[in-house]
């Protein structure tokens, strides 16, 4: 290995570093979290093996049978030698013990006024019913609302509880009866569906189109374009106007966006003056809400466009406006000729990159309407967050959530090959004609 090639690996270490860990290691973490079914209810380690009445009512009848699931719901009485230990720990009387265990040893009561009646029939007996009923409490053996921390012992004491068990009954009530979470691709095929999916794919869509077309791509060139063929003093003051939503704190950019559409809001203020009835301007309707998100992201998003494509045109040769202006192009034509052209590595770079930034940012959806109203305004990022981390419901799903995030970033590298082939890249980055 070269001196130079050591150089180039030093210095390109702390870059790979950085790309492993924030987003290799995010995106692989976020693949294998979306094949289980991980969740609040489940948790994040491994689980238990409990018998719960849900447990029960979700047994399916078709493969569970409905003796068993009786048998699981009731209690035992077993006369086991942990019992009889336990009859001895009590300080009993031995020849009880040892008559209890010669003549029902192993035997499997029903119900505890079964085994009761068994004792009482017993020659050595003990006077008192208080005394045999609480003999009686030693042997009972269910495993409703018992925990098992492994499978064994949960599979040992379902064998126990129920003789006849079948090898398929007893897989069944094992995955029915575990707490934790498990591999599983059923996220998936619940995602496809789920008829949610189809109005949040459709809302995303809308949501990317037109705010990346209206302002981060469209407005954002007509700012770059406009403001070139100003004076130097003007262009910079619209400029610093117009980027002034992106250095501006999200909360707080948003709250002024909520003061204008308000029901006491400024808008109002001002039509209340003709008699109009207030109202809330950004949830009343779907339309106005898709109004507001997209603008309130559009004016963001628009900022960095117009300072990439303002200094994509400034790197244009002076020369060229200047052959123009003497064969008497007009400002379009200088546009349409010279400055479009220079701008398709910038198109390219805005577009994907906004295109990106759209998919997975939802803050300003979260702040301004939540989503609302109903749904109407939710993108999948945000239904993603809402899932994951987020919801009235409670139960917050990380294996459904980490599948619609895992959905987003193949979405996401499928819109950028999108862009490298409409933008011809292999057209961009071949060799120029003169060096061929």
């Amino acid at each position: 290995m070269t001196q130079q090639t050591k150089l180039g690996l030093g210095f390109m270490g702390p870059a790979i570093v950085i790309v492993v860990l924030l987003f290799l290691a995010p995106v692989l973490l976020t693949g294998f979290f979306s094949f289980t079914n991980m969740s609040t209810a489940t948790g994040i380690s491994g689980g238990t093996y409990r018998i719960t009445e849900s447990v029960l009512n979700r047994l399916p009848a078709d493969q569970v049978r409905p003796d068993v699931i009786v048998s699981l719901s009731e209690s035992q009485f077993v006369v086991d030698e942990a019992g009889l230990e336990a009859m001895r720990a009590e300080g009993l009387d031995p020849a009880f013990i040892e008559e209890l265990a010669e003549r029902h040893g192993a035997e499997v009561f029903t119900s505890g006024d079964d085994l009761e009646d068994a004792m009482k029939d017993l020659d050595n007996r003990p006077r008192s019913i208080r005394v045999i009923k609480g003999a009686v409490d030693m042997f009972e053996r269910s495993l409703r609302d018992r925990d098992f921390a492994e499978e064994a012992a949960f599979t040992a004491a379902l064998d126990d509880a129920v003789v006849d068990l079948t090898d398929n009954e007893r897989v069944v009530i094992v995955q029915a009866a575990y707490s934790g979470w498990t591999m599983t691709t059923s996220n998936f095929s619940r995602l496809w569906s789920t008829p949610q999916t189809g109005q949040v794919i459709i809302n995303t869509l809308f949501y990317v189109g037109m705010t990346l077309l209206l302002f981060n791509v469209g407005f954002a060139l007509v700012l770059a374009i406009t403001t070139t063929f100003l004076p130097a003093g003007q262009s910079a003051f619209f400029r610093a106007i117009w980027f002034l939503p992106r250095i501006s704190p999200s909360v707080l950019y948003v709250l002024l966006w909520k003061w204008l559409a308000w029901d006491t809001g400024f808008i109002n203020a001002v039509l209340g003056q003709f008699g109009m009835a207030g109202r809330n301007w950004m949830l009343d309707t779907t339309a106005n809400a898709w109004v507001f998100v997209i603008l309130i992201n559009g004016f963001v998003g628009a900022s960095m466009g117009m300072i990439i494509f303002t200094s994509a045109i400034r790197a244009i040769p002076k020369p060229l406006f200047y052959a123009a202006q003497v064969d008497g192009a007009s400002r379009w034509q200088q546009v349409r000729f010279i400055i479009l052209p220079q701008l398709v590595w910038p198109l390219l770079f805005v577009s994907t990159y906004q295109t990106l930034s759209l998919l997975t940012s939802f803050e300003y959806i979260l702040l301004s309407t939540e989503g609302g109203p109903g749904s109407t305004t939710e993108v999948w990022s945000l239904s993603a967050y809402q899932t994951a981390l987020s919801n009235y419901a409670g139960n917050l799903q990380y294996g459904y959530g980490a599948t619609m995030a895992l959905v987003l970033v193949a979405i996401g590298v499928a819109a950028s090959l999108l862009f490298l082939r409409l933008f011809n890249f292999k057209h961009l980055v071949s060799r120029p004609r003169i060096e061929q």
